[in-house]
């Protein structure tokens, strides 16, 4: 995952939702105009109502495009973490260290998540735009249980745990740890928070190694 910016490549409509994407992230759907948007981009506001009829159609359309990069960006570590072990747990602690490594090599604070913007900001957007944010958790939690069912049927987890909560957690600590990174501006906050989470699947799933044992 990285920071979004325009790019001399992109269209108008991908330079309007990354320009509105990364306004609503920093200060809000409420704060952020057309105007400024179009102003950023370069183009007149008949140029912004070609693309999208209004500023609810763009942000169904900037949630659409960041889900689709999301899966994707998921689905390349995890099926790197396969490459490296087919063993059901092994790939899900490489998953986690890869992911731990892709918030380290970020520039700066991770600039937020579209999921919990839309979240927090609740009555602001259409039905349909909380429709797609439902799916992406559920699907995130179905798809991390589901990995985390098959650890449990080769290693039985060493204290009484629920599953489900378990893939939660995922999500949980992921935006927490935004959240906590953008207050304290430090980055390191983030990667800890999936290490801590990383540790805990191995302390949850792993007989405890004796004292003096690597």
């Amino acid at each position: 995952m990285t920071f979004l910016k325009p790019r001399s490549t992109e269209t108008n409509r991908d330079k309007l939702m990354t320009v509105a994407e990364l306004a609503i992230l920093e200060k809000g759907y409420a704060a952020t105009s057309i105007e400024e948007v179009i102003a950023e981009v370069g183009i007149t506001k008949s140029g912004f109502f070609y693309h999208f009829r209004d500023k609810s159609e763009l942000v169904k359309a900037i949630l659409e495009r960041h889900l689709i990069a999301e899966d994707a960006w998921f689905e390349s570590m995890f099926s790197r973490a396969r490459e490296l072990s087919d063993d059901p747990l092994q790939e899900y602690l490489i998953f986690l260290r890869l992911l731990r490594e892709s918030m380290e090599s970020l520039p700066d604070v991770h600039p937020g998540c579209l999921i919990a913007a839309t979240c927090f900001q609740e009555r602001l957007f259409e039905r349909d735009v909380h429709e797609l944010a439902d799916a992406a958790l559920r699907k995130w939690r179905e798809q991390f249980h589901t990995r985390l069912t098959k650890i449990a049927e080769i290693y039985p987890p060493k204290v009484e745990v629920d599953l489900v909560a378990l893939a939660d957690m995922v999500t949980v600590l992921t935006d927490g740890g935004i959240i906590l990174s953008k207050t304290f501006r430090e980055k390191e906050v983030l990667p800890r928070q999936i290490e801590l989470y990383r540790q805990f699947i191995k302390s949850i799933f792993l007989s405890p190694q004796p004292r003096g044992t690597h």
